[in-house]
């Protein structure tokens, strides 16, 4: 079975509904798998995700501290599986054991850890949603904008 690579792209809010979606996309296409999770998972990977250090460990950090406290590391998170609306994940380490966890959980460790997250190309092909193909010129010009913008070509403007 190949495992894919994903990216974390952050965590979206849907509507009307306000629940927190983790949204994962495939390194090398555009398919994203969309997981729907709690508020204080979104919370702990948004934390993660801008790279904030909270003077105490959050759960995900002290998790995180705990396998390395034991002489291992977490190597990478597999988002395994899906049943119904469930999703399932693994966290393996370094020292070759597995643990399972909720994708949430292990995606929040893997931010902290800066590992690796995958998928299987079969719950890809199953739950994983299309999604635009970048206009490589419109992703040029916005480039070339941003190499010449400067903070004073926004003074006076509300």
């Amino acid at each position: 079975m190949t495992d894919i690579q994903l990216e974390v792209v952050g965590v979206r809010i849907e509507l009307p509904a306000n629940q927190p979606i983790l949204l994962l996309k495939e390194a090398s296409q555009a398919r994203f798998l969309p997981i729907w999770i709690g508020s204080s998972e979104a919370n702990a990977i948004g934390i993660a995700l801008r790279g904030v250090t909270p003077p105490r460990p959050l759960s995900h950090d002290l998790m995180v501290n705990l396998i390395e406290e034991y002489g291992d590391t977490l190597e990478s998170v597999h988002i395994t599986e899906a049943d119904s609306h469930t999703y399932y994940a693994e966290l393996r380490t370094s020292g070759g054991h597995t643990v399972s966890a909720r994708p949430s959980d292990a995606v929040a460790m893997a931010l902290v850890a800066g590992c690796p997250v995958y998928t299987t190309a079969e719950l890809m092909g199953q739950a994983g949603i299309e999604g635009p193909e970048p206009d490589e010129e419109e992703v040029a010009q916005f480039r070339e904008f941003l190499d010449h913008v400067s903070p004073e070509d926004f003074e006076g403007e509300s």
